[in-house]
């Protein structure tokens, strides 16, 4: 499964629902009839999306069975996922694209082998895309933004990221 997006509130009083999507594109969550609703312990719930459209930057949904405020304030915080074999292809199987979901939680190495942190996100900045990552040490949590551009990431795989970039920037 792919994490497409988080319930973080209801809309209205007819059991509408509003989503976070954690994809590039807002509408992205559109293409699809059917979502995973995380039930938790590896368990998905397949529900039938019955309307959908995107609201400034966020999914407005009515979810099959979901039919008043109360269930809709039920799902909040639950994570929506689409089986990575929904997913459209990467383009020609290219070597340096990727879901941003698979980039979430990877762990973030420079050349010298010191770990910068772990991706918590990505910003799209019309220029290029940016890894939001974090460190935790202690108690003290060290935020860094680091540029998705080929002078930057020198490598990725499956276990972490690897970047020219210092600690210090």
């Amino acid at each position: 499964m792919v994490i497409m997006g988080r319930i973080f509130g209801s809309f209205g009083v007819l059991g509408w629902i509003k989503v976070h999507p954690y994809t590039e594109y807002v509408e992205s969550l559109l293409d699809y009839p059917v979502w995973w609703l995380d039930q938790g312990d590896g368990k998905w719930l397949e529900i039938k999306v019955v309307e959908c459209h995107v609201h400034t930057k966020i999914v407005i949904a009515r979810l099959d069975g979901c039919v008043d405020r109360t269930e809709a304030i039920l799902l909040r915080d639950t994570q929506i996922a689409i089986p990575r074999s929904h997913l459209p292809l990467l383009s020609d199987g290219a070597k340096n694209s990727y879901y941003w979901s698979d980039l979430i939680n990877l762990k973030v190495v420079n050349l010298k082998g010191e770990e910068l942190g772990k991706v918590i996100g990505l910003i799209e900045t019309g220029a290029n895309d940016v890894l939001q990552v974090e460190n935790s040490k202690g108690e003290q949590k060290d935020k860094k933004l680091i540029p998705f551009i080929h002078q930057v990431i020198v490598k990725v795989d499956s276990e972490k990221i690897t970047v020219d970039w210092g600690l210090d920037y």
